[in-house]
């Protein structure tokens, strides 16, 4: 079939989905987006392109669909068709876990009962999110993989068991015992997801997955380690829908399909660019080093059962690498003596410290001082060497394992103990090569530098110093990390662009000088001038003068929300501020809140919709995480209350390091950076309103810049079309 017929089949499939009833009914919008989706990923060159030595055609969309278009089906319906008709894959990736659930639990589903091809969908998550029997098994003291040895768990975990309490350590026995029977009897997965409670973060952590512990295949509970387990449906799935993050911390990995072969489509696209940034960054402790210790140790195990010539580097690599980490920590801290000073704890209310806040210096325009390049040369050099030995030890005991099978279980452990501590050892020789990365001369101020930043904090007694360094911009690690791999894709979000224009997110994703890239904007079908009302509210204090404006908003918010009769909801930009709102709730008001935090989420939206449904007011005060992906149609959601403009100053090292750099070339970073990011996050917020063709609602937003300011009009640009009321200080 030809680039054409695909999209043209693909395209029917689409509507015969939508005229097969389950109340779907025909969207002019939806349709031209599934129209643009079918074209983008038919014309693409997958694979090696015919015939040899030919460019490969790249197509990609970037859609911003207005809330109600219905942009999941406009994708899946024909993503999919084309990649059936294809002979190849769908990878659709999302932001958030809600959206995730949506498509396996409903739109998949729903779409596998009425595409005219049947097809198979999986979930595809991080191997941590399953457990890892070795551990497990050790931990619970049971079963033929049950070991001695502590090595399999990090320093940390081996302190904690240490010193936790004997009450505590038989509670977390008996806990590991019941997994691991419920593992052994098949009655549990061994995805943490499917467990009736999920344990927390701190209990899971030692029996979960790793990479770095992992013999893959060698393992002597490969046939039964539920990772790969959920690896085998995903070879076998047409459809996998994974998570940003996990995208592209995979990428150059096996772990999904290839890019170059395969149909991508990024749902809620507008956050890539964060994540891009929080996935493509690294760091380094110099001060926390046992680990070095241990590893040499392990390696030198494992160097028992081998013959690599480069057991014998190891002590020497142990002891330098040390050396060159204590050295470079003193160098760091007597060149920042005056600002990496440990901050003092904290004191909370019951007069006892709460925390020791970090203390943060930022490296400006990215040049570090001189007196720091050649430690941290040798100290590239030395950490590499170090890691070149263990990658020869680590492929001299692959060897061994397959030439031994009847001692896979025992090697295989060896394998585990080092590739537990072999990351950290990466992530030293990584951070020291970010950090040497300076600008060069000639290059000026228009060199994009790296960020660096280096923090302290107090472990007990002792300082711990950390080493940062990240991308400034996140394009130009996707263009490079992402879209050099990938040849059809789809981009889609209800906020991507700032107004009318898509310049912000084409520079923030990579994709502004990519010929192959083309826009669609794809307005919603609601009615929002007749639906909904912006209700901008002044007043008298500036809203940067924390001080004197929350107390009058807050007085304002309460004045209002005694007039709600259904569902509402209250965004507020900082917990303090949500604190003075619901410390100032009156006796009339105070038991129709539900403030986020003091139930799981789940239970609260739950509770939300009961009190609604029983014909009582509820009203949800929320930050920015209820701000986005919340859908509460009709009577759920009558009102939304937006506190204060929701900025993102950039505040963090990236942000601040990428503002200084705009200004060093005369470019203004609130006009390129903080008001676009604000469009999109205010955008969002307003979206949780109007969720249907039938709600009526009224949005309100108390910060008086988005009417009274230049930078104003173009958030209100970006808004939907309410009907507007200007409402003057009281």
């Amino acid at each position: 079939m030809s680039s054409k017929e695909w999209a043209d089949a693909a395209l029917q499939a689409f509507d015969q989905v939508v005229q097969s009833g389950g109340g779907l009914r025909s969207r002019p919008g939806q349709r031209r987006m599934a129209q643009q989706v079918a074209h983008t990923l038919s014309v693409a060159t997958l694979g090696a392109p015919e015939p040899q030595g030919a460019t490969p055609v790249r197509s990609i969309a970037v859609i911003q669909a207005g809330t109600g278009v219905g942009k999941s089906l406009a994708y899946c319906a024909p993503a999919i068709a084309v990649a059936l008709a294809r002979g190849t894959r769908v990878l659709i990736s999302t932001a958030t876990v809600a959206l995730q659930e949506q498509l396996i639990h409903k739109d998949l589903p729903t779409l596998l009962a009425q595409m005219p091809q049947p097809f198979q969908f999986a979930l595809a998550k991080g191997r941590g999110r399953y457990v890892c029997k070795l551990k497990l098994e050790q931990l619970s003291g049971s079963g033929a993989l049950a070991l001695e040895e502590d090595d399999l768990f990090s320093e940390e975990e081996n302190a904690a068991r240490a010193t936790r309490p004997a009450h505590e350590t038989e509670a977390r026995l008996h806990y590991y015992r019941s997994l691991a029977q419920t593992l052994a009897h098949n009655t549990w997965n061994g995805d943490r997801d499917s467990l009736d409670q999920p344990p927390p973060a701190d209990v899971w952590s030692p029996i979960a997955a790793e990479a770095g512990a992992c013999t893959g295949k060698y393992c002597a509970a490969f046939s039964q380690c539920s990772y790969f387990e959920q690896r085998k449906v995903l070879v076998a799935a047409q459809v996998i829908v994974v998570n940003h993050d996990l995208l592209l911390s995979t990428l150059g990995g096996r772990v999904l399909p290839d890019l170059d072969n395969c149909l991508l489509v990024l749902d809620e696209a507008h956050h890539l660019p964060a994540t891009a940034l929080e996935q493509f960054a690294c760091s380094m402790d110099l001060s926390r080093l046992r680990w070095i210790d241990r590893l040499a140790h392990q390696a030198t195990r494992v160097g028992a059962h081998l013959e690599a010539p480069e057991i014998a580097d190891i002590p020497g690599h142990a002891t330098q690498l040390r050396q060159h980490l204590q050295d470079l920590a003193r160098l760091i801290m007597d060149v920042y003596d005056d600002t990496l000073r440990p901050a003092s704890p904290t004191t909370g209310r019951t007069g006892a410290p709460e925390s020791r806040m970090p203390t943060r210096v930022r490296v400006p325009g990215g040049i570090l001082p001189e007196a720091l390049l050649a430690p941290l040369e040798q100290l590239g050099q030395q950490s590499l060497g170090f890691l070149n030995s263990l990658s020869a030890i680590g492929k001299a005991l692959r060897a061994k394992i397959r030439e031994q099978p009847e001692e896979a279980q025992r090697l295989s452990t060896l394998y585990a103990q080092v590739g537990m501590l072999a990351p950290r050892l990466e992530a030293v020789c990584n951070t020291t090569q970010w950090l040497l990365q300076q600008p060069a001369p000639h290059e000026g101020a228009t060199a994009v530098p790296h960020a660096k930043w280096f923090t302290v904090t107090m472990d007990g007694e002792y300082i711990a110093l950390q080493a940062h360094a990240s991308p400034l911009l996140p394009g130009a690690t996707l263009q490079q990390q992402l879209w050099q791999q990938v040849r059809a894709a789809v981009l889609t979000s209800a906020t991507l662009s700032n107004g009318d224009q898509f310049g912000f997110f084409l520079r923030e994703t990579g994709l502004d000088e990519d010929d192959a890239t083309t826009t669609l904007e794809v307005p919603s079908p609601f009615d929002y001038a007749r639906q909904g009302t912006l209700v901008a509210v002044a007043t008298h204090a500036d809203p940067k003068d924390a001080s004197r404006f929350t107390p009058e908003m807050v007085a304002a918010l309460l004045a209002d929300l005694a007039q709600v009769r259904a569902g509402a909801l209250v965004l507020f930009t900082s917990r303090e501020q949500m604190r003075q709102a619901v410390e100032a709730l009156p006796p009339a008001l105070l038991p129709l809140v539900l403030v986020q935090n003091t139930l799981p989420r789940p239970q609260l939206l739950q509770r939300h919709r009961e009190r609604v449904a029983a014909g009582q007011a509820s009203i949800i005060f929320g930050m920015q995480s209820f701000g986005e992906g919340l859908d509460l149609p009709g009577s759920l959601c009558e009102s939304v209350f937006i506190t204060k403009l929701p900025f993102a100053p950039p505040d963090d090292p990236v942000g601040e390091a990428r503002a200084e750099w705009l200004r060093a070339v005369g470019r203004d970073p609130f006009n390129e950076l903080v008001v676009p990011a604000t469009a999109m996050r205010l955008a969002q917020w307003a979206g949780r309103a109007i969720r249907s063709e039938e709600d009526q609602a009224h949005v309100y937003c108390y910060d008086r810049r988005l009417t009274q300011t230049r930078y104003g009009q173009r958030l209100l640009a970006g808004l939907p079309s309410f009907s507007r009321v200007l409402r003057p200080a009281a």
